[in-house]
């Protein structure tokens, strides 16, 4: 039964995920001079150290051999590194790449190296993290990653495609919110009142979360174009999303994984708490399960503190390499952003659990 629940599972998270870079190749037309090839590595020659604008660079000769592609079978040879680059990749024999195949202005081929095809090992990594949470978590785990399939869902099918479109990223978050949070509380969870209490939790901290982010995004006059990615897409939606709106329903979706694990957790421990002493009254659950809390607030807070730094982690040496003093550095928009987002978020996941274990103590003190 377990195994046939796993290749269901397996098949609904291919078919959310795997397919996807297949429908986007399809639904995205290509320049008609540009195509995009798939091909693996059979000579690698003329490996050496050139330099180019004043620096070193790697330089080598490639053999590509074509996989996939309009010109499938065909053996074509590409120098990889012969213009000035950040990075140049060092490939070798064997490896599979992507690489752009086009015409020049005489209708001349060419040939530039993209990356490294590395999906393979990508699905091999989803196939183990599937296998580990259903044979470890069993029809926990695998409800758990049915509502992750939900999430995902609802983030490619109702969030990307209503924020595109030029409605409000905020409302569409919150909207997207109030359909994720019942369904995959209750999925990994169980309907019950604890589930159903932790929901009400998450709720109220997100709704405060989301009046923090409002409130000090504007005061500081944050306006979502910290990134160039940012830039890039407003540039090609014509000025239809509200960047701005865009930076504060990310901050609202980044939360909830979170609230899940923080507010689940101190229901439980409120009801383990009240099957062992029945006689507890309201303030001896809540300060017995905030005991607890406190401690779950100060592994989530240095947890969140340090995913955050770890994301922004080149971001910040470039700062600390520069002279400027700690005042000028913290006031730049993309330091900025990531001081409120960490900091909003923190705040909202520490007032949950107060929040959360109120709610639950009543409630079972009312049964």
């Amino acid at each position: 039964m377990l195994t046939k629940f796993g290749f269901i599972l397996l098949f609904v998270f291919s078919f959310f995920l795997f397919p996807s870079h297949s429908l986007a190749q399809e639904s995205v037309p290509k320049p008609p001079n540009e195509e995009t090839l798939e091909a693996v590595v059979t000579k690698a020659t003329n490996e050496k150290i050139i330099e180019s604008d004043g620096k070193e660079q790697l330089h080598q000769t490639l053999q590509l051999t074509v996989t996939k592609g309009s010109i499938k079978g065909r053996k074509i040879v590409i120098e990889n590194g012969d213009l000035n680059q950040v990075n140049v990749m060092k490939y070798d024999v064997d490896d599979k790449v992507l690489a752009t195949y086009m015409k020049n202005f005489e209708g001349k081929d060419v040939y530039l190296v993209q990356d490294y095809i590395r999906r393979d090992w990508l699905y091999l990594l989803f196939f183990i993290f599937i296998s580990v949470v259903v044979v470890i978590g069993t029809k926990r785990g695998a409800a758990a990653l049915v509502g992750m399939a939900f999430s995902f869902f609802v983030i490619f099918a109702f969030i990307l495609p209503q924020i595109s479109a030029g409605h409000d990223p905020i409302l569409i978050a919150i909207l997207a919110s109030t359909a994720i949070i019942p369904v995959t509380f209750y999925l990994s969870h169980g309907f019950n009142r604890k589930t159903s209490t932790a929901i009400a939790g998450t709720f109220i901290a997100l709704v405060i979360t989301g009046i923090l982010a409002t409130i000090f995004v504007t005061v500081t006059r944050l306006s979502g174009f910290s990134s160039e990615e940012a830039g890039f897409l407003q540039a090609e939606k014509g000025g239809v999303i509200n960047v701005k709106g865009l930076l504060l329903a990310g901050i609202i979706v980044s939360v909830l994984g979170i609230l899940d694990d923080i507010t689940v957790s101190q229901a439980s421990v409120v009801h383990q708490l009240k099957k062992l002493s029945p006689h507890l009254t309201f303030i001896q659950l809540y300060s017995k399960a905030m005991e607890v809390g406190r401690d779950h607030i100060a592994s989530v807070v240095n947890t969140l503190v340090l995913v955050y730094a770890g994301a922004a982690m080149p971001l910040f040496l470039l700062f600390t390499s520069s002279s400027r003093p700690f005042g000028q550095v913290i006031n730049h928009e993309v330091i900025a952003e990531e001081v409120i987002r960490t900091l909003v978020a923190s705040i909202g996941l520490i007032l949950a659990v107060p929040i959360t274990t109120a709610l639950t103590a009543y409630f079972i003190k009312r049964k």
